[in-house]
C-alpha cells in the first residue's frame, strides 16, 4: 500500500492476524534504520502477530519508498512525521513503536513530543546522540574510494558475528544493503551524527524498552544507560554476543521481549 504524506509517497503494508473476538487491539509500527527495508521485520511477524495489528513500512529513501530530494529535506522531524502518516494512513492515531538504528533515533524524537501518539515505544541498537560515532562519519570518504560493494561488506562484519545468520539470511540481508542508494545511506548517516536528543529524553511519557546489542561499533551499552537514566519509564535488555544487526539475528528473542513488556505495561495499567 501507499502512503502519501505530501511531501513524498511511502511503501507500507499491515498484517492482521488477530483473532477476531479480541477486541480492541492496538496497532505497532516498525520503523528501520539505514541499509535496509521493511522486510527485516519478517521473523518478528509471527511472535507478535496475535497481539497487535502490524504495520512495517520502508523507511524514507530505502525500499520502495521515495527519497527526500534535497540535503536540507533530510530531517529528524520528517522521518517523525513519516511515522505518524504511515500510522494514520493504517487506521491508528495511537500506536506502540518499535524503531531500529537510525529508525529508533527518529521513534525517540517522536515519543519526545508534547502530542506524542506513542504508546509504548521499543528502540533497538539505538542512539539517541550521534557525536560519537565515528565510524559514520567516515562514510562518505568510503563510498568514494572503494564503493557501495566494499562498503556493504565491511558492515556484514559490523552488523553480525560469525555464524550469527543462516546463509540465505546472510545473502539476502547481504544484497539488500549493498542495493540501497547510496544519497539516502549517506544523507540519513550524517544526520545521526549532527543528531542530540539529550534534552528531550526526560519528555517522553511513553514506558519505553532498550533492546541492545553487546557488540555493536556504533550503539555501545553506555549509550544506552545513558538514555535509560534519562526516560522516566525506561527498561534495558543487553543481549550477548550481539552486533548492531540484533534487529534481525535475533529476531524472534526481541520480538518475545517486546511482547512481554507491552502485556506487562497494559497488565500495570488496568
Amino acid at each position: 500500500m501507499i502512503c502519501d504524506t505530501g511531501s513524498g509517497q511511502l511503501n507500507y503494508e499491515v498484517i492482521d492476524l488477530t483473532p477476531p473476538w479480541r477486541e480492541p487491539v492496538d496497532t505497532l509500527v516498525f520503523c528501520h534504520g539505514v541499509g535496509t527495508d521493511s522486510n527485516v521485520w519478517s521473523d518478528w511477524l509471527p511472535v507478535l502477530a496475535s497481539d497487535f495489528r502490524l504495520v512495517r513500512f520502508d523507511t524514507r529513501g530505502f525500499g520502495l519508498s521515495v527519497s527526500c530530494g534535497s540535503p536540507d529535506s533530510w530531517t529528524l522531524k520528517r522521518f517523525a512525521d513519516d511515522i505518524v502518516a504511515v500510522a494514520a494512513a493504517a487506521g491508528a492515531q495511537r500506536f506502540h513503536l518499535v524503531g531500529e538504528s537510525f529508525g529508533g533515533t527518529a521513534s525517540l524524537h517522536l515519543a519526545a513530543r508534547a502530542d506524542s501518539p506513542v504508546l509504548t515505544l521499543t528502540c533497538v541498537s539505538t542512539a539517541h546522540r550521534g557525536s560519537g560515532i565515528e565510524l559514520v562519519r567516515r562514510w562518505r570518504e568510503e563510498l568514494r574510494l572503494r564503493g557501495m560493494q566494499a562498503w556493504s561488506d565491511e558492515m556484514m562484519d559490523r552488523r553480525f558475528h560469525a555464524g550469527a545468520l543462516t546463509a540465505a539470511q546472510r545473502k539476502w540481508f547481504a544484497t539488500t544493503q549493498a542495493a540501497c542508494e547510496p544519497q539516502a545511506l549517506l544523507a540519513v548517516g550524517e544526520l545521526l551524527v549532527d543528531t542530540d536528543l539529550t534534552a528531550e529524553l526526560s519528555n517522553i511519557a511513553a514506558p519505553t524498552l532498550l533492546l541492545t546489542p553487546d557488540g555493536s561499533p556504533f550503539v555501545t551499552v553506555d549509550l544506552s544507560n545513558q538514555i535509560k537514566q534519562q526516560v522516566p519509564f525506561c527498561e534495558l535488555a543487553v543481549f550477548p554476543r550481539a552486533r548492531h544487526g540484533l534487529v534481525f539475528s535475533h529476531a524472534a528473542e526481541c520480538a518475545a521481549a517486546v511482547r512481554a513488556f507491552t502485556r506487562q505495561v497494559v497488565a500495570d495499567a488496568n
